[in-house]
């Protein structure tokens, strides 16, 4: 689980936390890995507690010896309890509960560390980042008379951190001219596809090509080498877009000349990011019907540890040799692609149960189904709509006095459940079937 270069906790007050946290640890891993059942609240709720007694702990023995800074392997070990605590969250349906904020605070940090590194982004990626914040900040609010000031204050923390790193690459972004924005967007898009064809299993020249060919449009739009508006006039931000512009190139020129082939002396970390990158694909195309949180956490640590490996910032061969610019670039690729992934996969998490996820799926697809067919022109007859109503009964007739079972146990996203079952009978309504 950690690096052997990571210290121990050098205070002796510390090293009982550590002991008593890495035991924590190991019973929340086996609560990950346990799929004989379904994962409860009341399997959750003792070990988070735990957790929040060792910080407390920590952090009275910190305070008196001014240490906060220290970061040791009893860091490493509550950051690892924090996020297994905050899947597990999520896992069972609790996504608007402050613990489950941990783990999409730091994957976003994350991504925006890793934004900044590569320089080029556009606005859709800060919108959604701003938007995912705006919601974890009022998952706290909501969250300040229910839980423990050292969640909240190390909740918070982090999330001014993200902010003050999402404000500095929006002043990035502001010194584009509005008729620049579309183009500067097309060219991000661009360097992102040609890192995309350079990691395919089966590389494609042609599709370099077809990119190079967009960047050959965009210069056909310039006059004597510069970005104009409608009136002519030299638009706000030229040095930026051009710096982005010969980056493209330069980058197109040196993916088709290594044709996907990368440095061997970087071969296995390429083939270990690949897999991930390639897993967290195939989860995010089943994520309704295969994702259980907690999975995530393995994916995450791997990650981790890989981009926590770098010397500054450069990845280093066997002999402490840094790599080159397209193994460099190939391997941040797919370390972001694949944060990107976790990004998307978290905010997309349904506040429902595992142990409901069938019945909601369903629901869902039911739904979605209804809809298709009023957006196709509707119905001929009302026969045409027997199956789903069909369904949906039988569906309905799994509630007992208005609420889904698992057993004995009621799982958490009632609520969500019950509003996608009532907004498709209102859909049955508005074809005065029901």
């Amino acid at each position: 689980m950690e690096s052997p270069a990571i210290p121990v906790p050098l205070d002796p007050q510390e090293q009982p936390i550590l002991e008593r946290l890495l035991r924590t640890r190991d019973a929340l891993l086996l609560l990950k890995q346990d799929k004989s059942s379904y994962i409860k609240s009341r399997d959750v709720l003792p070990l988070y507690e735990e957790v929040i007694s060792e910080v407390e702990k920590l952090n009275s023995v910190r305070k008196e010896q001014d240490r906060r800074l220290i970061h040791n392997r009893l860091d490493y070990v509550l950051d690892d309890c924090f996020q297994l605590i905050s899947l597990l969250f999520l896992t069972v349906g609790r996504n608007n509960e402050a613990p489950a904020v941990y783990t999409l605070a730091t994957t976003v940090q994350r991504l925006l560390d890793h934004l900044e590194e590569a320089g080029f982004y556009s606005n859709k990626d800060l919108d959604s980042i701003t938007k995912t914040l705006a919601g974890m900040r009022e998952t706290l609010d909501r969250g300040r008379d229910t839980y423990s000031p050292a969640l909240l204050t190390l909740l918070e923390s982090r999330l001014e951190q993200c902010q003050i790193s999402l404000e500095r690459l929006q002043k990035g972004l502001a010194v584009l001219d509005p008729e620049l924005v579309k183009t500067h967007e097309t060219l991000v898009s661009i360097l992102r596809s040609t890192s995309a064809v350079n990691t395919r299993s089966k590389f494609s020249a042609s599709e370099v090509n077809h990119l190079r060919d967009q960047l050959r449009k965009i210069e056909a739009h310039m006059k004597d080498g510069n970005f104009v508006g409608k009136d002519g006039r030299i638009l706000a931000g030229q040095e930026e877009l051009k710096k982005l512009m010969e980056r493209c190139w330069r980058w197109t020129e040196i993916v088709l000349e290594r044709q996907g082939k990368i440095d061997e002396r970087f071969q296995d970390q390429y083939e270990n990011l690949l897999d991930i990158r390639n897993q967290l694909d195939r989860i995010s195309v089943t994520q309704a019907w295969s994702l259980r949180e907690t999975d995530l956490f393995g994916y995450q640590r791997r990650l981790d540890r890989v981009d926590e490996s770098r010397v500054n910032g450069n990845f280093v061969d066997a002999e402490g040799q840094p790599a080159d610019l397209h193994a460099q670039r190939t391997l941040l690729y797919l370390i972001r692609r694949s944060y990107a992934y976790i990004y998307a996969l978290l905010i997309s998490s349904e506040p429902v149960s595992e142990a409901l996820l069938p019945v909601y799926n369903q629901l869902q697809t039911l739904r979605r189904c209804l809809i298709e067919v009023k957006e196709s022109g509707g119905v001929s007859n009302s026969r045409e709509l027997y199956p789903y109503s069909m369904k949906l009964n039988s569906i309905d007739n799994m509630r007992v006095d208005g609420k889904f079972y698992v057993g004995p146990d009621i799982p958490e996203g009632q609520g969500v459940s019950t509003l996608c079952s009532q907004s498709a009978t209102t859909l049955f309504g508005s074809y005065g079937l029901l």
